[in-house]
Order: C-alpha cells, then sequence, then structure tokens
C-alpha cells in the first residue's frame, strides 16, 4: 500500500505516518531525512545531492525523484511506503505518478489532515521543549506540573523552536497554500484524495486514517 499524507505544517503527518509504520509494516519517506541519509551513505546519488545542497541550490525535482525510486526498490518497502513532504507541487506530483507508473506501482490513497489554521498556529505558536529530554509543554494546554522544571527529567531550561514563533508558523502556512494546496485538485480528479480531521486526539485521526486504509484492502 502506498499512501501521501498532506497537510500544513504541524498537522500531526509525522506522527501518523509513524503509526502507520508500526501497524502496517510501511516505510516513511520524509524528503529531508532521505536527502541527509543519501548525503551520508556516499552513494553516486548521494554525492550528487551533497553538491547540489553545498553549493547552496535547491535538490531538483528529478534528482528527489530518483532518490525516491532508488529508496522504494529496497526491500524493507515491500510492503508500501508513506510518502511525508513530497509532493509539494503539480509538476513533482506529475513526476511522481510517472516514475511509479515506470515500476507498475501506483499510489493507493493521498490522505489530507484538515485542519483550522488559526487554532493550529496558536497550537504551534505555544510550544516549547525541555532543553536536556526534548519533552513537549504548550504554553496554555500543557505546561509542567512544577513551574519551569521538566517533568520528565528534572531539567530546568526549555526552548522554543524558531519556526514555531507566530510569524514563522504564518510563513509556513503561507508556502504551504501557495505551493501544496494546489495540487488537492490533481489527486481529487483522480479519486485518491482523502480527507480527515486533523484537529482530533491522535488517537481519533490515527482511527480515521485507519478507516481509510481498510477500505483500500
Amino acid at each position: 500500500m502506498n499512501l501521501i499524507l498532506l497537510g500544513p505544517p504541524g498537522a500531526g503527518k509525522g506522527t501518523q505516518a509513524k503509526r502507520l509504520e508500526q501497524s502496517h509494516g510501511l516505510v516513511q519517506l520524509a524528503t529531508g531525512d532521505m536527502l541527509r541519509a543519501a548525503t551520508a551513505r556516499g552513494s553516486e546519488l548521494g554525492l550528487k545531492v551533497k553538491a547540489i545542497m553545498d553549493s547552496g541550490q535547491l535538490v531538483p525535482d528529478g534528482v528527489i525523484i530518483d532518490m525516491i525510486a532508488e529508496r522504494i526498490a529496497r526491500p524493507d518497502c515491500r510492503n508500501g511506503f508513506i510518502l511525508d513532504g513530497f509532493p509539494r507541487t503539480v509538476p513533482q506530483a506529475e513526476a511522481l505518478d510517472e516514475m511509479l507508473a515506470e515500476r507498475r506501482q501506483t499510489l493507493d490513497h493521498v490522505i489530507l489532515m484538515q485542519v483550522d489554521e488559526a487554532a493550529l498556529i496558536d497550537r504551534l505558536a505555544g510550544r516549547f521543549s525541555c532543553k536536556n529530554c526534548g519533552a513537549s509543554y504548550h504554553e496554555r494546554y500543557h505546561r509542567p506540573q512544577a513551574e519551569g522544571v521538566c517533568d520528565l527529567c528534572g531539567g530546568c531550561e526549555f526552548v522554543h523552536r524558531p519556526d514555531d514563533r507566530p510569524e514563522a508558523v504564518e510563513a509556513r502556512f503561507e508556502v504551504y497554500r501557495r505551493q501544496t494546496a494546489p495540487i488537492l485538485p490533481y489527486y481529487r480528479d483522480r479519486g485518491i484524495l482523502r480527507t480527515v480531521d486533523g484537529m482530533g486526539e491522535i488517537d481519533e485521526v490515527a482511527r480515521q486514517i485507519e478507516a481509510i486504509v481498510a477500505s483500500a484492502k
């Protein structure tokens, strides 16, 4: 089974992809992680990617498609994969379809995690974590039990991710709206776009996704 998880930053795509990995033996393919892994392996493709990244240029779509093709050919992807973070544009979606067709594969579902943007910005902007152990907290919804002390490790230093600040989150949403949202009609026209309520509790969102996955079997 081959899936794509779509949604704006912070919608929970990575969390749900991990659950699908565990429950269905699928492999999560996050392109950012794949780029770093490819350069670390030092393969011919990895060296090509490294040279492009070292020069400060964006990795071309064709190279990313080649990287995905190389990755899904490995034995651990025999049950399928979950793409997280790709495609972001219609040309990328078209190139992905062409590559899969050449391999006699196809996408089963494209799952959109739909969210309330204002509520999600509020959720993301309030996040902070323990500098020592990484435990996550929120300014309003989940503060440490003892003010200024991590519940898990007792650490007293906390950090906010720079890209979780309100202005940064809004900028990331704008990029999503401009680049990624236009691919939704592309997959809707193909009849494989499914939507879940991404604002629910993690278990509820997982239940919705499981129902979609079960319908493909």
